[in-house]
């Protein structure tokens, strides 16, 4: 059931999970390529291979006129909602359809727990800018996100935390949980969220559910939709590949996939 209190870019959230069963996000952060046109291309990209949502930004760096010009030529090039993932209060830009307005649950630091938020909530709101409620997790190894946000890391064996965390964020009124091993996990050899952690959170909450961090192939997608995810984030595999275009149609050919056979099971 859609909540009335739900904007456009949310209620399309929960109107493509109904009808597709599963989505695929795709992370642009600007300060990862080259120039701005290397962003804004890749986004374009994404976006015709079938994307159903680009996200923009990261933990450090991106925000500005990096990220407003940013922002703007890629809204300009896409027909999918364009998503703000901030890595702080200066994340934030009036060319985005929304924000994920996130609460850091396992930080140390209350700063990124409500601090943050009580700081950036006026601007966004004078903005215009849609805000998506998102519950945070970071799991080991945690990565720039995990350094920038003094995160208690879960561990990666310890899914029941990961799930009990999940469960909290639902409770305070998180109407989205995103769980996250940080930017490129493979360079201290974990990979992305172990399968079973996916399947522990999943039994937990009743909100969508976006799992993030170290997927880079089909096989590894694959099992996060099967194991329970309704959201995938992908990043550095398009960063890192030499056809976004054709990363993306592969990768969304799975979420489509997974979402139908998610769909028949309902």
């Amino acid at each position: 059931m859609i909540d009335l209190r739900m904007g456009k870019t949310e209620r399309y959230i929960h109107e493509l999970l109904d009808t597709k069963g599963a989505m695929l996000f795709s992370l642009i952060d600007p300060v990862d390529y080259p120039t701005g046109d290397d962003a804004v291309r890749t986004a374009k990209a994404l976006n015709e291979g079938g994307s159903d949502a680009i996200l923009l930004g990261g933990s450090t760096g991106a925000q500005g006129e990096l990220l407003d010009d940013a922002a703007k030529e890629i809204k300009e090039s896409i027909d999918v909602p364009l998503i703000v993932f901030p890595g702080n209060i200066a994340t934030v830009t009036r060319h985005a359809d929304a924000i994920y307005f996130m609460s850091l649950l396992n930080a140390r630091n209350p700063y990124w727990i409500t601090h943050a938020q009580m700081l950036s909530a006026p601007v966004i709101r004078s903005m215009g800018i849609e805000p998506l409620p998102v519950g945070y997790i970071v799991v080991y190894p945690g990565g720039t996100v995990g350094w920038v946000g003094d995160v208690n890391v879960v561990p990666r064996e310890k899914p029941k935390i990961a799930a009990s965390l999940a469960l909290a964020g639902e409770y305070l009124g998180n109407r989205l949980i995103l769980t996250d091993t940080g930017s490129n996990p493979r360079a201290q050899h974990s990979g992305p969220i172990p399968n079973e952690m996916v399947r522990a959170v999943k039994s937990m909450i009743s909100v969508p559910y976006i799992v993030a961090g170290g997927i880079t192939s089909t096989t590894e997608l694959r099992g996060a939709y099967a194991s329970g995810a309704d959201i995938v984030q992908i990043g550095t595999a398009f960063e890192n590949g030499s056809n976004p275009l054709r990363r993306a149609r592969l990768f969304s050919k799975v979420a489509s996939e997974e979402g139908m056979r998610k769909l028949r099971e309902r």
